[in-house]
């Protein structure tokens, strides 16, 4: 298994998280409001408190979303 911090191609990790439901349902709101899923509301927050906390050297950064740009078209 590849080390997360490294390879482009590296499985992400699953964990269980138990989150009171009001907590919870302010996450889901703030991620719809961002345009993200619940999952990657809480990564982006996890990861800028290690980069706040000097500890987020070693996370990748995330993955662009959405779909790529199309280039725009030469004029005729």
């Amino acid at each position: 298994m590849a080390d997360a911090a490294g390879d482009e191609g590296a499985e992400r990790k699953s964990v269980l998280l138990r989150l009171d439901p009001s907590v919870h349902d302010a996450l889901a709101r703030w991620a719809a409001d961002e345009l993200r899923s619940t999952n990657a509301q809480i990564e982006f927050l996890l990861r800028r408190a290690l980069t706040d906390a000097g500890r987020g050297a070693s996370a990748r950064p995330l993955p662009k979303r959405g779909r790529p740009r199309k280039e725009p078209l030469p004029d005729e």
